[in-house]
């Protein structure tokens, strides 16, 4: 079920317990929704690297770390926290209304797409 402009609920933010994250899939997206101090962050849920579910990672700030190779991830932008590391991962718009998460994954944004705009 999509609401408008291409927001998809996801799930009632009591499911997503603070400083954890939770796998979702939506058409043929996995995708994990992260719960900060103040807010919900998405990303896609695979490493680029090994392919670890970044949802099982340990968030520290806005960072998660992944639990297959310990590679750190900026929830906020996807990309890599060590500038050497290769990859970056798809961050997504979110938004909270009436205690549900709301995913646009219409509005993906790739850190590499960001950095060349």
């Amino acid at each position: 079920m999509k609401t408008l402009a291409g927001w998809t609920p996801i799930t009632k933010i009591e499911n997503v317990p603070l400083r954890e994250g939770r796998a979702v899939t939506v058409g043929d997206a996995e995708i994990a929704i992260f719960h900060l101090e103040d807010r919900y962050l998405t990303i896609e849920n695979k490493c680029p690297h090994k392919g670890g579910p970044l949802c099982d990672g340990i968030v520290s700030g806005t960072t998660v770390v992944c639990p297959l190779h310990g590679q750190r991830f900026d929830l906020e932008t996807g990309m890599p926290v060590l500038a050497s590391q290769p990859g970056c991962v798809a961050t997504f718009p979110t938004r909270v209304e009436n205690g549900i998460v709301f995913v646009n994954l219409g509005g993906a944004r790739a850190a590499h797409e960001e950095a060349a705009a």
